[in-house]
């Protein structure tokens, strides 16, 4: 798909996913498990893809508009520097969330959660610290 149709796509798709949302809790008033959750997810899926789309579309009109702009972000956002500190940013990003992950776990372990809701977020955590190891390993070997 063409780079220039995707934003209005996830506009109109997101704006859908919201309206669907919207009707399955008038439609579905008692609905029980599941369905009572899932319009509001496509709420919020919905709403998520919507922005993101609207934002593009907001993003390229203004771009559009001011070509000095447009010229000034491009070389923002490929500058060194700017990546340095989003990676930075991200690395300790990622350092909070491994150890509030790890203690969420401890305390759903220690509540008496349903063991496979706990064993479903052990592996998520067990595979984004493999994943971690994984490119730290590659990195490495190629520095």
């Amino acid at each position: 798909m063409s780079k220039t149709i995707l934003p209005y796509f996830l506009t109109i798709g997101g704006f859908g996913l919201l309206i669907c949302g919207l009707y399955f809790i008038q439609a579905f008033e008692a609905s029980q498990g599941m369905l009572q959750a899932l319009p509001y997810i496509c709420i919020g899926i919905g709403c998520g893809i919507f922005g993101h789309g609207a934002g593009e579309l907001i993003s390229r009109l203004a771009m559009k508009n001011n070509p000095a702009a447009a010229k000034q972000l491009e070389i923002e956002q490929k500058d060194e520097r700017n990546l340095m500190i989003a990676n930075r940013a991200k690395a300790k990003a990622y350092d909070m969330m491994i150890t509030l992950f790890g203690a969420l776990l401890l305390a759903l372990a220690l509540m008496g959660i349903d063991l496979s809701v706990v064993l479903l977020l052990v592996f998520i955590y067990l595979f984004i610290v493999g994943y971690s190891a994984y490119y730290r390993l590659k990195y490495s070997k190629e520095m």
